[in-house]
């Protein structure tokens, strides 16, 4: 069964939500992933925030551009954590959309991560399960231990060839 719900208001957005579903599924965490139009198809992105907790789903992640609507309507509507993962824009960088995002009135929060940010939405989406899946959470400190022995070894390798020899290797 699913526990994390990823919507997208366009295909165009698949490339920066895929990001989540690889960490997902990285981690084993089940999830659905579609496409959902709050301005479009209102009646059925409805139904599908309000039914998503009987689906299993215990967390959401939903990216949004522009007006980025989408993440503030689905908290209004699904009463477990959102994470709005504003996207890019051509227009201006994206910037709308985390402002879209990030002022959500009191009572209704959605947590944002950066522009684009879709791994790290995933990722705490993945430490809101762990909070009471020990599994998850041996997962996400096995993760961390990885990313620091990462930096280590890459400091190491710089310190021992040296900043230029370093870069040429890049």
């Amino acid at each position: 069964m699913p526990k994390v719900g990823i919507l997208m208001g366009s295909d165009s957005d698949l490339p920066i939500m895929k990001k989540a579903a690889d960490i997902l599924e990285q981690f084993g965490v089940e999830y659905e992933m579609t496409i959902i139009s709050a301005h479009r198809m209102p009646d059925i992105f409805v139904d599908y925030a309000k039914n998503a907790q009987d689906r299993g789903i215990k967390v959401m992640i939903c990216g949004a551009g522009g007006a980025a609507h989408l993440p503030g309507m689905c908290a209004a509507m699904f009463d477990l954590p959102v994470i709005g993962i504003p996207i890019h824009t051509k227009s201006v960088g994206g910037v709308d959309s985390l402002y879209s995002i990030v002022q959500m009135p009191s009572g209704i929060p959605v947590a944002t991560v950066a522009i684009d940010g879709a791994a790290n939405a995933a990722l705490l989406a993945i430490e809101m399960l762990a909070i009471s899946d020990d599994d998850l959470h041996e997962k996400m400190r096995d993760y961390r231990k990885t990313m620091k022995q990462g930096v280590v070894d890459k400091a190491e390798k710089l310190d021992k060839l040296g900043a230029a020899d370093y870069i040429k290797q890049m």
